[in-house]
């Protein structure tokens, strides 16, 4: 009986330090190790490129319409000015690569776990490349996938969701839901100030609401009340008439509002 290898060779072609000197047209290249490929206003059309790899390769003002680059990954190369019109990009990876965030409107996969995964990788790319425009987009369609897949994935009778979250998973990842949901609202899962300062407003009513039931109101008055509340959030005034349990209370809340800014602060800085 013949010996099979246990793991067979994948057949990749390589292909380096090549030029595509000419436009292309339903051609097959998948599964191929592109090394330094350049190709500049070129047009690539149902071009299929699944599991490529390109390694600093340089495609610069090209045009692929309907190209297929599912399972690809994208390394130190340079895509500046090309376009994707009607491309896949199912599980595509990218690092320390060059493209123009528009790949975002038009590359997204129709799915949202693809889609979720899609966008965070092109947030880290543009990470390292401390392009911070282009990562906030790549957050923002990140966020938006992961709400519609955390929502599907609880309350979808579609048959992939239900599979993989039966039983107490379907239970688990409500819960994640709900955790996404509040957070979201608190501060914009750590990308939206003004959601935080809305936040900290509705405690400062919440807290006017405390002054008026402690007796503050017959110093200061109603909206006298109201003026005291930020100083009392704020811990520069005593409150001997309050009781101690919600003195504790507001200075939890102070610590994780100054907290959660400092962090959307952090995170700004670090994309730059």
């Amino acid at each position: 009986m013949p010996f099979k290898p246990v793991f067979p060779d994948s057949k990749r072609v390589k292909s380096e330090d090549k030029l595509v000197d000419a436009d292309l047209e339903n051609v097959d290249l998948k599964n191929h190790l592109f090394v330094r490929l350049v190709a500049k206003q070129r047009r690539f059309t149902s071009a299929d490129f699944r599991y490529c790899i390109f390694d600093t390769c340089y495609l610069r003002k090209c045009v692929f319409d309907s190209c297929d680059f599912t399972g690809c990954r994208f390394v130190g190369s340079i895509l500046y000015g090309s376009t994707f019109t009607g491309c896949r990009f199912d599980y595509a990876l990218f690092e320390r690569t060059v493209v123009d965030n528009d790949l975002l409107e038009t590359g997204c996969p129709g799915t949202e776990n693809l889609k979720m995964r899609f966008a965070r990788s092109l947030r880290m790319n543009y990470q390292q490349l401390g392009d911070s425009k282009s990562a906030n987009k790549a957050v923002k369609v990140e966020l938006e996938a992961t709400e519609v897949y955390l929502n599907k994935a609880w309350s979808s009778n579609e048959s992939y969701y239900r599979h993989k979250y039966a039983g107490w998973k379907r239970i688990e990842i409500f819960g994640e839901w709900v955790g996404f949901k509040i957070l979201d609202w608190v501060w914009g899962n750590g990308e939206s100030a003004w959601k935080l300062l809305r936040a900290v407003g509705v405690a400062l009513l919440i807290m006017w609401g405390f002054g008026l039931l402690f007796g503050d109101h017959e110093r200061f008055g109603f909206f006298g009340t109201l003026i005291q509340t930020p100083a009392t959030f704020l811990g520069t005034v005593e409150r001997p008439n309050y009781p101690q349990w919600y003195l504790v209370n507001v200075l939890v809340a102070r610590l994780v509002a100054f907290g959660l800014f400092m962090s959307i602060v952090i995170k700004r800085f670090n994309r730059r």
